[in-house]
């Protein structure tokens, strides 16, 4: 059974290695179905980053608090830990672009109301965490069907390229999101910040409206139970380890995102340039996305390299005492956290059928943004009982040890490599090995 893993991994390797290339990704971007879902899908992620940086100042101004930075992401991504699974299912068993319609429509009222309170005062610390806490309810149905979406508005051989895409809208707004925010904030207020996340889940909705996915493959409510999804990983174990890998990505990032506001005063910094301390970060990460929506990198020794990138990025700037040397060190972190995270959920989006994706893609946004709450609650402890600049190294550290984990595993694949026989096996591999069946 070991061997048999091992020609599926290699198999996956040759189809997530070396896929398209400039022209490629320009002609994804200029069609009719992807096109637009990709614009509203990066304006729709900078609104929501518009709000996260908002909200976060907000609270911060009323209670200068970095354990309530990590309550306020806590009630953002708890949401995602409970009931991602059950979202899961429904992606899979309902249309997705009509509910993509249903829970982005929520999310507008919800950024809305909340920008209607702080412009009346009466958005205080609780209220905001409140509404932080049914727009990650929100947010926990709507990420399994807008991720899974992706592969049924391109080719099967473009998909490597659209998921390094949609990963690069949400780094371009990364990017740009908390800058614009901060200016928006200093010029305009925070209530402008959460209207305009309002404005952007409109926007979204309505590329909803132009775009005509592939038809659906639905599962039935027997195929598409939650266990289902847990006994997929059993069966495909290298599944589950592209899942860790996926978690470990998103706690090295997550100082960045809750403890900007403190970094900035470690810095001696106004707290407004927490969005020029998560930009610098986000700039890595739309830099690494214009390589690998090119070519997206299978070997393990790449992965290895880009984890390493991500660890000692984030934890350099954790202790330095220079800030534009800081910044830089970010820009380092966040290339290697977007090269990492698009490798492997390409791997996962390939290595599953289409009436499996949903729920696939459910486990991801689990390990990526689910298990978030506690790296946001243990941010807040150690910066409260130490520093911030200690959260920052302790949160970085399992990247660099998940990278030693991937060099191990090179350096055995180096002394046993497969031979002609496991090759031929590979290629002869059914559609339940690590293969997505539909084309376009």
């Amino acid at each position: 059974m070991g061997k048999n893993r091992a020609v599926a991994e290699t198999a996956l390797d040759k189809r997530t290695d070396g896929i398209a290339g400039p022209r490629a990704v320009w002609r994804i971007v200029r069609r009719r179905d992807f096109g637009p879902y990709f614009l509203g899908n990066a304006l729709s992620a900078s609104g929501t980053w518009f709000q996260n940086l908002a909200a976060a100042l907000l609270i911060y101004r009323l209670t200068h608090s970095a354990l309530l930075l990590g309550v306020l992401n806590f009630s953002q991504f708890i949401p995602i830990l409970v009931l991602t699974p059950w979202a899961g299912s429904l992606a899979d068993r309902l249309d997705r672009r009509k509910l993509l319609f249903v829970f982005q429509g929520l999310a507008a009222v919800l950024a809305a109301g909340l920008a209607a309170l702080a412009w009346g005062g009466l958005a205080g610390t609780w209220v905001v965490i409140g509404d932080t806490l049914c727009l990650g309810v929100v947010s926990a149905f709507s990420a399994p069907a807008q991720q899974a979406l992706i592969v049924s508005l391109v080719r099967r051989d473009e998909v490597p390229t659209a998921v390094a895409l949609n990963s690069m809208t949400f780094n371009l707004a990364r990017a740009l999101g908390p800058a614009g925010a901060a200016l928006s904030v200093h010029y305009l207020g925070i209530p402008a910040s959460f209207a305009v996340n309002a404005a952007s889940y409109g926007i979204f909705i309505a590329a909803l409206v132009v775009v005509r996915p592939r038809r659906q493959e639905k599962a039935s409510r027997e195929e598409s139970r939650v266990r289902d999804s847990f006994r997929l990983l059993r069966e495909k174990p290298e599944l589950a380890v592209f899942l860790l890998i996926v978690a470990i990505v998103g706690f090295g990032s997550d100082p960045v995102n809750t403890l900007s506001p403190a970094f900035a005063h470690a810095y001696c910094r106004p707290d407004t340039w927490a969005g020029f301390i998560v930009g610098a970060f986000g700039a890595g990460a739309v830099s690494a996305a214009l390589v690998v929506a090119g070519r997206v990198a299978g070997s393990r020794w790449r992965m290895a390299a880009t984890l390493f990138l991500l660890g000692a990025g984030v934890a350099a700037f954790s202790v330095c005492p220079w800030l534009p040397l800081g910044f830089a060190l970010l820009f380092v972190g966040g290339f290697g956290y977007l090269a990492s995270n698009t490798a492997v959920t390409t791997r996962l989006q390939l290595g599953v059928a289409e009436q499996q994706r949903g729920r696939i893609m459910a486990l991801w946004s689990l390990a990526f943004l689910g298990l978030r709450p506690f790296a946001s609650l243990l941010d807040g402890a150690i910066a409260r009982t130490w520093s911030v600049r200690a959260a920052g190294v302790v949160l970085a550290t399992p990247a660099l040890v998940a990278a030693l984990g991937v060099t191990a595993s090179a350096l055995r694949r180096r002394r046993d490599p497969l031979g002609p026989a496991a090759a031929n096996a590979a290629s002869a591999s059914s559609p339940g090995s690590l293969r997505s069946p539909e084309g376009r």
